[in-house]
């Protein structure tokens, strides 16, 4: 749709401008799109989801009705695998999905995979992921990365593996940068091997690695089960960091523009809804403990979604950076920089071989059009005027957007060359 208008949106649109210029109230959106050329194209959207705590707005808008206020069913799939998650997209069988930032950017690239158009409709979540070390480690001494790069410069390469969720998803990123801040590097100093976020805690507890990095609740419960620690959550790395978004593919949405910015309207809605009390978040926790989402104990979550951490050998604290999924809807920009990040860290992996254009990816596959529009039919959403901003992480690195090829090139620790 890009920035077509139908007359009859268009004149409701001049409406509220002569009265103030208000926003369109979610109700009048729908009375719109359900009688004008902008009702949605199909009436339910299948979304799949892997069953993490970030998965939380597809929930809601689901079983609050949040779709049906936008003209859509949703559907949503519950999926094993992200190499699941990416196939069913791929191939059709899912019209959306609730997926790592940077398996879609790999998607994008042909990394890991064969080149496919991607979109990435909005950030579902910021923070709330986790790298847990074993119980065996910390008999060993190990109770952070400093003792971490100790006991594994005392070994021979390899000796200890860490895994993650994807090759070129988030955890991935998100372990990579950890180990090389302290000086370990991801790919010669130690194994990395790729496990599912459900089998994370029961291939600890066998012993096949020493840590891990995924999102809740898998590490609450490696603390519950006493088979390991906290050792940093991913907002130690790069507080209000992107995490999940909600991807499709790109002929999927131009085939179904309407479809999109009501999946997206709704799935805003829903974030907001949660991020309105505590309450509303004991109670999404609660829903998300059930078989068909999680199918863990509700304690396992709750804790964490309110940004109560408990580090499991003896430190507490009320995290500043907790999992969120609204923040007046500023969560949900797909900022063009946040794209960008992951492809400057598959640069400095030696993941890409070459430097993309950086900024014309992002702006491909980042639909900020589509959530604009979204944004306006959910009302009392402030649209930011930039496309970038600026984060510090844990080893001091500052992220703008700017030059990043060079910032791809500044680190200690790379593989660009390999």
């Amino acid at each position: 749709m890009g920035e077509t208008v139908s007359l009859s949106r268009r004149r409701l649109l001049q409406a509220g401008a002569a009265l103030g210029g208000a926003m369109l109230l979610p109700g009048m959106s729908q009375a719109v799109w359900a009688a004008g050329s902008d009702k949605p194209e199909l009436q339910t959207v299948k979304v799949g989801f892997i069953p993490l705590t970030d998965c939380a707005p597809l929930a809601i808008a689901s079983l609050k009705g949040f779709d049906k206020k936008y003209g859509i069913t949703l559907v949503p799939s519950k999926e094993a695998s992200w190499a699941a998650v990416r196939d069913k997209l791929v191939n059709g069988e899912l019209d959306a999905a609730h997926v790592l930032y940077g398996l879609l950017y790999g998607l994008e690239l042909g990394v890991a995979a064969k080149p496919q158009p991607m979109a990435n409709l909005m950030t579902l979540n910021r923070n709330g992921q986790g790298i847990t070390l074993s119980s065996d480690l910390q008999e060993k001494g190990v109770t952070n990365l400093s003792t971490l790069k100790t006991l594994v410069g005392q070994s021979a390469p390899g000796t200890y593996t860490f895994a993650h969720t994807f090759p070129t998803g988030t955890h991935a990123m998100w372990l990579y940068y950890w180990l090389a801040s302290g000086g370990i590097n991801p790919f010669d100093d130690v194994r990395t091997v790729v496990v599912p976020p459900p089998q994370m805690v029961m291939n600890m507890r066998i012993g096949n690695m020493v840590g891990f990095c995924v999102g809740e609740p898998w590490n609450a419960r490696a603390i519950n089960d006493r088979i390991g620690f906290t050792a940093a959550t991913s907002q130690d790395i790069w507080p209000e960091h992107p995490e999940k978004v909600l991807g499709a593919r790109r002929d999927w949405v131009e085939q179904h523009p309407n479809t999109a910015r009501a999946l997206v309207a709704a799935l805003m809605e829903a974030a907001r809804w949660i991020d309105a009390s505590d309450d509303n978040k004991r109670e999404t926790a609660q829903i998300l403990s059930h078989r068909g989402w999680l199918n863990t104990k509700e304690q396992y979550l709750t804790g964490r979604m309110l940004g109560e951490y408990d580090n499991g050998i003896g430190r507490r604290w009320q995290d500043a950076h907790p999992m969120r999924f609204f923040e007046q809807g500023e969560v949900s920009y797909p900022w063009l920089s946040d794209g960008m990040w992951f492809l400057t860290q598959f640069r400095r992996w030696g993941l890409l071989k070459s430097d993309p254009d950086y900024l014309a990816v992002a702006q491909r596959i980042n639909r900020i059009d589509i959530w604009k529009e979204a944004a306006q039919a959910v009302g009392g959403i402030a649209v930011p005027t930039q496309t970038l901003r600026s984060s510090k992480l844990i080893d001091g690195s500052v992220w703008t957007g700017a030059d990043p090829a060079g910032y791809a090139r500044s680190f200690a620790i790379q593989r660009i060359g390999a």
